[in-house]
């Protein structure tokens, strides 16, 4: 502790026990702002006022200094205490900010235009459990006739999660075209996501091309939850299957490819594992929930469709979503 410090401390206190006035105070308060430019500790203030006190009134009782010397323990471990605590806040609020620029990153460039060709209704629903959103939805469309639409999930969040959508985007803009398929969409994807993104970080992902004038949709996956062939005509519900490593695991990764011709009603559900994975108190709501939910509201407009089903579950999770809900519906009018 400086010498002038406590010489001032000193003068500031004998002067404050004579007079107590407003103007005492105030000087107090203004030296305090001096300690904590001179970075000095609670525990050292509290023994520079002990010091104070015994050089003033050396002949207070020996309780007295004791308990100054029970007070001084006692802010030693406020003070780490207090500093630990202040170094969680600051990360906090870093982490915030940290949130806050991901979110923005996301909103600007990863924005999608929903496809319009004759008789497919398209349905779209994509809602983020925190502020951030782990899930990825891209359509192409190049108005002759085809759509396309990669559904994502990264495995990862924050900052990191969104720039690695962003080099996703990239990617995706690069082909701009509804006509390539998905093993070569997958593959293409699959190498900057390997080459761009830290090893840490994987990316699932369902990519389907659909073809209007035959109304063919051609799919494969990598790593992606299986999306969800709905028949019309006989109300049954096929899980559509295609194998394939996640992005960013293998350079030398190759997907699977395979087609569904759709007829009137027919719909193509393509979903993260957010939707598929919601949690009750009783436990994981099953498939054939979800299947039930499509089926109530099957001769509505696919917005209409995914509304309904986004509601039901979150309900039955009481408002409560256990991670990023993303669901596409491609329905064959």
């Amino acid at each position: 502790m400086p010498q002038h410090i406590e010489a001032q401390y000193q003068e500031i206190l004998n002067e404050y026990v004579k007079k107590q006035t407003e103007q005492n105070l105030y000087v107090g308060q203004n030296f305090s702002r001096q300690l904590i430019l001179e970075n000095i500790s609670p525990e050292e203030v509290i023994s520079m006022h002990k010091a104070a006190i015994r050089e003033l009134y050396s002949d207070l009782p020996d309780v007295v200094w004791h308990s100054f010397d029970f007070l001084i323990e006692m802010m030693i471990n406020y003070g780490l205490a207090l500093q630990e605590r202040q170094s969680l806040l600051k990360r906090q609020e870093e982490l915030k900010v940290e949130m806050d620029l991901a979110a923005n990153v996301q909103e600007t460039l990863l924005k999608t235009k929903l496809p319009s060709l004759d008789g497919l209704d398209i349905g779209l629903l994509s809602i983020p459990a925190k502020k951030m959103n782990g899930d990825y939805i891209y359509f192409v469309s190049d108005y002759d006739g085809y759509a396309g639409v990669a559904v994502a999930d990264v495995i990862g969040k924050g900052l990191p999660a969104a720039l690695c959508m962003s080099m996703i985007k990239f990617g995706m803009d690069s082909l701009n075209s509804s006509h390539a398929m998905p093993k070569d969409v997958l593959s293409v994807i699959n190498r900057i996501v390997e080459k761009s993104v830290d090893d840490s970080m994987f990316v699932s992902m369902f990519y389907a091309n659909y073809d209007a004038s035959a109304a063919k949709l051609t799919y494969g996956s990598a790593g992606h939850e299986p999306a969800i062939l709905y028949r019309a005509n006989t109300g049954g519900f096929d899980e559509l299957e295609a194998k394939g490593l996640l992005l960013g695991v293998s350079p030398a990764a190759v997907y699977e490819e395979h087609s569904v011709t759709l007829g009137k009603g027919d719909m193509v559900i393509m979903m993260t594992d957010g939707v598929t994975e919601g949690r009750t108190e009783e436990g994981f709501i099953e498939r054939d929930v979800i299947y039930e939910l499509i089926e109530q509201k099957k001769d509505e407009p696919a917005q209409a469709i995914v509304q309904h089903v986004y509601d039901e579950l979150e309900r039955m999770q009481n408002a409560e979503l256990q991670d990023d809900f993303t669901l596409v519906i491609y329905k064959k009018v």
